[in-house]
């Protein structure tokens, strides 16, 4: 109802007409003179606006009711006086049914505002406003700590001279609390803090310093079931908080005369609490107060809880991100590397880009990169099944373009396996159907020989490397792009490029350089000038980390990813080669030649072995494959014997029956190094195998 009163009146004072509001503030009946307002029309004389008067009524006047109810003044003012503020306006029509008076005049009467109530209605407008910013406010971060700071700048200094936020260490981690009873065992740990400039908080606990433990005890039980603790005196703490009394200021700032303390619950768990006092404000917390702050802190909480399952979440997926990734920093014979990852941030987190670095036979080293389209665990899961495949691939010894092929179908397969599993979900459950999610990500692999000093590279859909040469500037490498992985029916072409020693090759993905609003172009110009201003003697990994930095944006809107590969190359003295007629007495020279070299090489401890395995692999190559027969020895870390010849054939490893006179060849070369495998190459095929310089079989075989 309004606080608005009308009243019509002629000259003589007598009502003619009047508002129900009318009767609770004033003695007017209709037909009836209002002694009250009387004076009034004698003030307002002839004036043709409107004019503003204040008066006073007594709220206790016995009146004359005509028996409707109207009578008795004051109404719920009763036993006070009532300040009016009365607007007088005169009339310029008649009104049916008045008195007959020439001219009428309208009252609008209005109770006067009291400094108490005054005071009320600036405290509801506070709290009605502290309601509307908690809504929009609170919630919109997925970080616990950044929610708790947010509350308390929310609270404080309109509602609180001083807020704190407290939160449980399980919590903050991204675990469950548990379900406790009693106060005493919850732990928490001061989160947030914010105070006006007046209040003495010197010897409160600090943010980031965890609670003492507070016994339980009548006054804290609320608080276990989710419900505020008003503490009007402060007086009253002292004895009943149940903690040693030269810990109290640790909970009690100086000077506070009320306080309330509201938990952080959700779903019957303790989250944490909030704690609010006041000693500027004059006025002491009151219910209200204690219900505001319970509906503000309630929601709170939910956000607590929901950045308390992303923390998790994201952790788990960074864990798993991380543990899938390869090593930081590798050293071969082929390349040096460091990798760089790192999740986006506003709330998008670990997403789906990878990188890796697979060592390959014959001493060459595969580089990978790749982003899976998506952030959460489904994109890392996804992640993981993709490098899990490229590395199976890898192991086959394909060339770039159809490994990425090979990958390609991968992702159309997994794309089908998904769309088929939503369907039969969506039957078994009845549901709506969605649009499913097609797996979409893009991919670059690349090979480099450190015995020919050249890479072959292809990619799919992805950003070309960037190549640094010793002396020269950083350009990005001409690799052919094909679409995307899971498009299907398109090859991708191979690049072939020379890398000098001392050359760095730089892999990364496409939110290293992409920006909010800004072009790719742009960032992969950003990124090649960081190359250009960079000193190429650094150490990689910090090297790395200045190019990662200085690129990355600001306000990042993709994980990222950076991988450098500074090039090695083998020298001369490391390789020998021969070619060979298919000449089958020519297996004598190749014994020669291969101890002729290892002893040059003072490996004379693994001549038995090598010799062994050169006879036997040349021997099944001009038998089988023709010529010419290729064999090369490459020394480094290992001992790599290889054998080649025009044939496609896959070699095929048997276990021969006593009474066959062949088919041991590759059994006992499988049998005496440590690993052997076959490529195919444009020309044929080549079967290699490792020994370990040093190693156990070499040592054996110099023991016979």
């Amino acid at each position: 109802m309004s606080d608005t009163a009308a009243v019509v009146l002629d000259d003589e004072g007598v009502v003619v007409a009047r508002s129900e509001r009318a009767a609770t503030l004033l003695e007017c009946s209709p037909g009836r003179t209002c002694v009250p307002l009387l004076a009034m029309l004698s003030r307002a004389g002839k004036d043709a606006g409107p004019v503003g008067h204040l008066m006073t009524v007594p709220g206790d006047g016995d009146g004359d009711g005509d028996g409707d109810g109207d009578g008795g003044g004051g109404g719920d003012h009763a036993g006070q006086k009532v300040p009016l503020v009365c607007t007088v306006v005169r009339l310029t029509a008649h009104t049916p049914g008045g008195a007959g008076a020439d001219t009428q005049w309208l009252v609008l009467v209005t109770p006067a505002e009291t400094a108490e109530a005054a005071a009320e209605r600036d405290a509801r407008r506070r709290r009605t406003a502290l309601s509307q910013a908690a809504a929009a406010g609170i919630g919109t971060s997925l970080d616990v700590i950044e929610m708790a700071e947010a509350l308390v700048n929310l609270l404080v200094p309109d509602f609180a001279d001083l807020a704190t936020v407290d939160i449980a260490e399980n919590v903050l981690v991204g675990d469950e609390p548990p379900r406790l009873d009693t106060s005493g065992d919850v732990r928490l740990r001061r989160t947030a803090a914010a105070q006006s400039p007046e209040i003495s908080a010197e010897d409160l606990l600090a943010v980031g310093e965890a609670l003492p433990p507070v016994t339980d005890s009548t006054l804290m039980r609320p608080l276990m079931k989710g419900l505020p603790v008003l503490v009007p005196d402060v007086a009253v703490l002292n004895g009943k908080l149940g903690v040693d009394p030269k810990a109290l200021p640790l909970f009690v700032p100086s000077g506070a005369h009320s306080s309330v303390a509201m938990p952080l619950y959700a779903r019957g768990l303790i989250l944490g609490c909030v704690t609010v006092w006041r000693s500027q404000l004059p006025s002491a917390f009151g219910e209200e107060d204690a219900a505001l702050l319970q509906d503000v802190v309630s929601r709170a909480a939910l956000g607590v809880d929901n950045a308390r399952r992303y923390t998790r979440e994201h952790r788990s997926v960074v864990t798993l991100q991380r543990s899938l990734l390869p090593r930081s920093a590798l050293d071969s014979a082929a390349a040096e590397t460091v990798g760089v990852y790192q999740p986006a941030g506003g709330g998008l987190g670990v997403g789906g880009d990878w990188f890796d670095v697979i060592p390959l036979p014959s001493l060459r080293v595969a580089f990978v990169v790749g982003d899976v389209v998506g952030h959460g665990l489904d994109a890392t899961a996804a992640m993981a099944r993709l490098r899990t495949a490229v590395q199976t691939l890898a192991d086959l010894d394909l060339d770039p373009g159809e490994l990425l092929t090979h990958l390609d179908d991968l992702v159309l397969g997994f794309s089908e396996e998904q769309m088929t599993s939503e369907s039969r979900s969506e039957r078994s459950e009845g549901s709506e159907r969605s649009e499913p999610a097609v797996l979409g990500a893009t991919c670059l692999y690349a090979v480099y020989d450190p015995v020919a000093g050249r890479c072959a590279a292809a990619a799919a859909g992805h950003p070309p490397p960037v190549l640094l040469p010793p002396d020269g500037e950083p350009v990005f490498l001409g690799v052919t792009p094909g679409p995307p992985l899971g498009v299907g029916g398109v090859p991708f072409e191979v690049t072939e490029f020379g890398v000098r020693p001392g050359s760095m090759l730089a892999f990364f993905t496409d939110g290293l350089v992409e920006s909010r609003g800004g072009d790719i172009e742009e960032g992969m110009e950003r990124l090649r000038g960081s190359f250009a201003g960079a000193d190429p003697r650094l150490p990689l990994d910090e090297l790395s980390r200045t190019v990662f930095d200085g690129v990355r944006p600001q306000e990042p809107v993709d994980d990222a990813a950076l991988l450098l590969a500074r090039i090695h190359a083998l020298s001369s003295d490391q390789v020998a080669e021969w070619e060979l007629e298919a000449d089958l007495s020519l297996v004598a020279r190749a014994r020669e030649l291969v101890v002729g070299q290892l002893s040059d090489w003072q490996l004379d401890d693994l001549g038995f072995v090598t010799e062994l395995v050169a006879s036997e692999l040349v021997t099944n190559a001009i038998r089988y494959a023709g010529g010419p027969v290729g064999l090369r020895l490459i020394r480094d870390r290992v001992l790599v014997c290889e054998v080649s010849d025009p044939s496609s054939t896959q070699p095929r490893l048997r276990r021969a029956r006593e009474t066959d006179e062949g088919g041991r060849g590759l059994f006992l070369v499988a049998q005496l190094t440590d690993r052997w495998g076959c490529r195919f190459t444009g020309t044929g095929k080549t079967i290699w195998t490792e020994q370990p310089i040093g190693g156990p079989l070499a040592q054996t075989a110099a023991g016979r």
